[in-house]
């Protein structure tokens, strides 16, 4: 039986490939931290699975990005759309 709070864990290897090619993307050091998560939306006007993505800096700064489709299917075309935050 699958519960609320039950947890999928994302493909590591498809975490790992967005956190490059942000890094790639926006030119971040290599002292930025970078989360990558998959959420899931049961609210009317959201989509019901998006890809979140957080950059901190050392300074305390943080920047994300959104992308509305399952972090397994976020690919470098996806990642060149999004835009730099100030």
């Amino acid at each position: 039986m699958s519960g609320l709070f039950d947890r999928n864990r994302p493909d590591p290897t498809a975490v790992r490939r967005i956190k490059m090619l942000i890094a790639e993307r926006f030119a971040l050091t290599e002292s930025s931290t970078l989360a990558v998560a998959e959420l899931r939306c049961h609210e009317p006007d959201c989509p019901p699975v998006e890809t979140v993505i957080t950059a901190l800096e050392t300074d305390g700064s943080m920047r994300d990005w959104r992308i509305a489709k399952p972090l397994s299917d976020v690919d470098r075309a996806d990642i060149e759309m999004l835009s730099e935050q100030p």
